[in-house]
């Protein structure tokens, strides 16, 4: 039986409907009620609501070692995709216990319980960091620990860590780096935040850029993988590095809405940054904006997908052609 751990977040729900149309016996750990129907409507939302009871779901959760052992009875093969993301600052702390302790868990669980082969979801943000001489991020780049890197960046290296100390002692693993994940539903999750945030009339762009790939390619290459005899090595998932700008304007005119129209340049953002604070400091409210999401903001750094071309003799879906069969209105 397979595990899905992070079964009710974008890669997680997409991942349980492809193993389940695959014949897959699948359980998946849930926190809370409200959390499987978000799930539920994904399948939904694919016309797929007949699939979705074939789930095994469990109540637990990646701290709560009690209920991991529940959960890991006859399991032979683990997607970890269960993480927290966030780049305020006052979530370092959480970003640490969910990414990294969360995931020794699951890492210690696989190799107390036999299993077979793991899967853990890690971004491109634990990626290392390019040298004068390199152009762009491969799987090989090295970390430089003298630069500086996110909470959140430094929360999924950390995990990282922990898939290697698996490999070390004897559990065969596989490690994907996606990029920025663009896919339906999970309006509140990552790229749908991005997706709302342009459908509500979203002001700025950039021409800095990040790589994109779509949730589809991320499922079906990390199944692919899994099945495989592959093992022990970590895989970049992009589709293509794209410029603020241009998915902006991809989103805006596949929702019919206006196109950002103001650049935020450095100096702007700077302002934004600070202006930002202030408002936070007053209300109380969570950070939306932070030195990291500048930071973002403002990359001009680009990431190879060639290895995982290469190895599975792959391609990816255009970003573009994707947002408009996705996203758009009738």
């Amino acid at each position: 039986m397979i595990l899905v751990t992070g079964g009710t977040g974008l890669v997680g729900a997409h991942l349980l409907l492809h193993l389940i149309e695959n014949g897959e016996k699948v359980r998946a750990i849930y926190r809370e009620e409200k959390g499987i129907q978000k799930t539920k409507s994904l399948f939904q939302h694919y016309n797929k609501s007949a699939l979705f009871d074939a789930i095994e779901w469990v109540e637990g959760d990646i701290l709560d070692i009690p209920s991991l052992e529940h959960a890991f009875i006859n399991i032979t093969h683990v997607y970890h995709c269960a993480a927290f993301i966030s780049f305020d600052p006052k979530d370092e702390n959480k970003l640490r216990k969910i990414n990294i302790e969360g995931t020794a868990n699951i890492v210690n669980f696989c190799l107390a319980k036999g299993v077979e082969k793991l899967c853990h979801v890690s971004s491109t943000a634990a990626l290392g960091d390019l040298a004068s001489h390199e152009t762009i991020i491969t799987e090989e780049t090295e970390w430089n620990p003298e630069k500086y890197h996110s909470d959140y960046a430094i929360s999924k290296y950390g995990a990282e860590m922990e898939i290697w100390r698996a490999q070390q002692e004897g559990l065969k693993v596989i490690i994907v780096n996606p990029g920025v994940i663009i896919g339906p539903g999970f309006e509140e999750q990552g790229s749908g935040q991005l997706i709302k945030k342009v459908s509500d009339g979203l002001l700025f762009y950039s021409y800095g850029k990040t790589a994109f790939v779509a949730v589809d390619d991320v499922v079906r290459i990390m199944i692919e993988l899994m099945e495989s005899t592959i093992c022990n090595e970590r895989f970049i998932l992009i589709g293509q590095n794209i410029i603020f700008k241009d998915i902006f304007d991809s989103i805006a005119d596949t929702l019919k809405v206006k196109r950002p129209g103001i650049e935020a340049k450095p100096f702007l953002l700077r302002l934004l940054l600070k202006f930002n604070w202030l408002l936070n400091f007053f209300t109380k409210k969570q950070n939306n904006l932070s030195k990291d999401t500048v930071c973002s903001f403002l990359n001009t750094k680009e990431f190879s997908n060639e290895k995982i071309k290469t190895t599975l003799q792959t391609s990816f879906l255009d970003i573009h052609q994707y947002i408009r069969e996705n996203f758009s209105v009738s």
